[in-house]
C-alpha cells in the first residue's frame, strides 16, 4: 500500500513538471529553434544524471540491456519529447494539451496487446471521465489558446503521445532491473548522440549575446525541471504501478496549465473548472480500482 502511495505521489510530481513545459517551452522557443532546445534538454539532463550518479551506488549495467536501454531512449525521449517540442512550435498549446490527452488510451491498447492486460470496463470508464474533465478543462481556459493550430503540429504531438506509450509498456522491465538514475544517465546519452549531429549548426548559430535572461531560465526549466527531476519521478512512478495508471496522470497537465494561468492573472477560477479537475482525479481512482492481468490470474488460481 505505501509503495502504491509514492508511485501516484512520483507520477504526480512528473506531470505537474510537464504541465509547466507547454508555457515555458513555447516562450522558450521564441529565442531558440526546437532542435537547439531539444538538444540542450538531452546533454543538459544526461550531464545531471551522470553528476547525480557519482554520489549513488554503481550498477553493473549488463550489455544486453545497453541495447534495450538505447531502443527506450528511442521512444522516451528521441521520439517523444523531441518529436513533442516540434510539435509544439508549429500548434498551440491548447491544441498540444489536447492532443496529451491520448496517453492513457493509447497506453491502455499498447498494454492490452503487449502485456496482455485485460481492457475492463471499469478502465475504460475512467478513461473517459478523465479525458472529459481534461477537455472541458482545457476548452474552458481560452487564455491559454494563444496562436493557431496546425494539424500537422498536432500530428506531431500525437505520434509523441504514442512513442511514449510504448516505453511504459514495452521498457517496463528495464525500470525493474535498474535504479532511475541508472537508467536515465544511460537513456539521455543516447538521446544526446542521436541529436547532437542534427543540431550543432543550430547551436552554433546561437547569438548568446542577444538571448534574454528569462529565455535562459526558461531553458533551464526545461532541462532541470522537465527532464531531469520529471524523469526521476516518472521512472520511480513505473516501477510501482500499471502503465495505464501511470499514464492517467498525464490529465493533470492541463490541471497545472490552467492553475498558472489563474495565478498569473489570465483566467480565473469556475464551478467549470472545479467539474473538470474533480472529473479528471475520479477518473484516475476509477482506472487505480480496475483489475490487472494478476488480479485476474489470481482468482483463476483461487477458483
Amino acid at each position: 500500500m505505501k509503495k502504491n502511495i509514492q508511485g501516484h505521489l512520483f507520477a504526480l510530481s512528473a506531470n505537474i513538471l510537464w504541465g509547466l513545459m507547454a508555457p515555458i517551452g513555447k516562450s522558450a522557443l521564441t529565442e531558440f529553434s526546437p532542435l537547439s532546445v531539444t538538444t540542450f534538454r538531452m546533454v543538459g539532463a544526461a550531464a545531471c544524471f551522470w553528476l547525480l550518479s557519482l554520489f549513488c551506488k554503481r550498477e553493473q549495467v549488463d550489455h544486453r540491456d545497453l541495447l534495450k536501454m538505447f531502443f527506450a531512449a528511442l521512444f522516451a525521449l528521441v521520439f517523444n519529447q523531441g518529436v513533442y517540442i516540434f510539435g509544439l512550435s508549429m500548434t498551440s498549446p491548447i491544441n498540444a494539451s489536447i492532443v496529451t490527452t491520448t496517453l492513457p488510451i493509447v497506453t491502455m491498447v499498447v498494454a492490452a496487446i503487449y502485456l496482455k492486460e485485460p481492457v475492463t470496463n471499469k478502465k475504460v470508464l475512467g478513461i473517459f471521465v478523465g479525458a472529459l474533465g481534461a477537455l472541458i478543462l482545457i476548452t474552458s481556459s481560452r487564455a491559454a489558446a494563444n496562436g493557431n493550430g496546425s494539424i500537422f503540429g498536432d500530428l506531431l504531438c500525437l505520434a509523441a503521445q504514442i512513442s511514449f506509450s510504448i516505453y511504459l509498456t514495452v521498457f517496463k522491465g528495464l525500470s525493474q532491473r535498474y535504479s532511475p538514475i541508472t537508467l536515465n544517465k544511460w537513456m539521455f546519452v543516447y538521446a544526446s548522440i542521436c541529436y547532437i549531429p542534427f543540431s550543432y549548426r543550430d547551436v552554433a548559430a546561437i547569438e548568446w549575446s542577444g538571448i534574454s535572461v528569462s529565455a535562459l531560465l526558461q531553458v533551464g526549466y526545461v532541462v532541470v525541471g522537465g527532464s531531469f527531476l520529471a524523469y526521476i519521478f516518472i521512472m520511480s512512478a513505473q516501477r510501482l504501478l500499471r502503465p495505464t495508471v501511470v499514464s492517467m496522470y498525464n490529465y493533470m497537465q492541463p490541471i497545472v496549465a490552467s492553475t498558472v494561468a489563474i495565478i498569473l492573472g489570465l483566467g480565473v477560477f469556475s464551478p467549470e473548472k472545479g467539474v473538470a479537475i474533480a472529473l479528471v482525479f475520479l477518473g484516475v481512482y476509477i482506472v487505480t480500482q480496475s483489475k490487472s492481468r494478476k488480479d485476474f490470474e489470481k482468482e483463476g488460481k483461487e477458483l
